[in-house]
């Protein structure tokens, strides 16, 4: 690895005019200073790319594409990403925001890791809404991030996941075949794919300040009758069957019946009940494959 080693962030923007100058500033603003950062509007109906085309003017280097319909996340994440030219890769949201020494630890903490297989590292972040004011810290003094294997952490929440503070190799995009493009969210699927090959380290630092807004899609989870929502549960049932095929003891099954039993609710309220029925299926083959 060289000292240096080039970082890609994609930083990717709809409907976030109000955000996106900030997230971008501080991006430039990082005390580790070989980055590379790519821009995409996901066809925002605000003013959005007139923003960014502002920015730009003063920054005319930095890569930008504005897609003419939305394609979502994960297919709009998948173009930069195999433009990207770095080593690491960092997905950004356009409403969050990096603290100034966020890359620096992360690259650091790559590079004087003790983990042979070290494919992602992650940190601590803070909450904020929608004028910037503090909510909360992710991780509390009763959350234990995990390092190394943490592959049955994911998948049984015993300790939520914070991937917005996540660096990435680029080489796992490449090796795991990018984002599910199918999904409606992208970054369970990921971590759960990755962390059964991969060793994962936790940096004890805040990293990144994430904006909770109410279009937010953790905002979705549990509306009744929504079409949003129904493609979350769709996406969450999805990986939870990745989950029950990737694993291989019978701790692991235990583990992955505890998040089955998380999303069980959030199922529930929202009413989605034929979606219900098969999350219910999927666990009662799990509880038999962990006994």
């Amino acid at each position: 690895m060289q000292n240096f080693p080039l970082v890609s962030v994609i930083c990717l923007s709809y409907n976030h005019e109000a955000y996106v100058v900030d997230a971008l500033n501080s991006v430039i603003n990082q005390t580790y200073s070989n980055i590379e950062l790519l821009i995409a509007d996901d066809c925002s109906s605000d003013h959005s790319v007139g923003v960014i085309q502002d920015w730009l003017q003063h920054h005319p280097n930095v890569y930008f594409s504005a897609n003419e319909k939305n394609l979502g996340n994960t297919k709009t994440f998948n173009q930069l990403a195999k433009k990207a030219k770095g080593e690491f890769i960092i997905d950004l949201a356009a409403d969050d925001v990096l603290l100034p020494n966020c890359i620096e630890k992360q690259v650091t903490t790559f590079q004087n890791s003790k983990y042979e297989n070290l494919g992602i590292v992650y940190g601590n972040l803070i909450e904020i809404d929608e004028n910037g004011n503090f909510i909360r810290n992710y991780y509390t003094e009763e959350d234990h991030p995990e390092s190394g294997n943490i592959y049955k952490m994911v998948i049984g929440r015993t300790t939520k996941i914070c991937s917005v503070s996540s660096m990435v190799k680029k080489s796992i995009f490449e090796k795991l075949g990018y984002y599910d493009e199918n999904l409606a969210y992208e970054d369970l699927d990921l971590w759960v794919r990755a962390s059964r090959v991969y060793e994962f380290e936790y940096i004890d630092s805040f990293l990144v300040k994430k904006r909770e807004l109410s279009t937010s899609l953790s905002a979705f989870f549990t509306q009744r009758n929504n079409k949003k929502t129904k493609r979350l549960h769709e996406s969450s049932l999805t990986i939870l069957k990745k989950a029950y095929c990737l694993n291989q003891t019978k701790d692991e099954y235990k583990a992955l019946l505890g998040r089955i039993q998380f999303e069980f609710y959030k199922f529930l309220k929202s009413r989605n009940y034929l979606l219900l029925f098969q999350l219910l299926f999927l666990g009662l083959k799990t509880k038999y494959k962990s006994v």
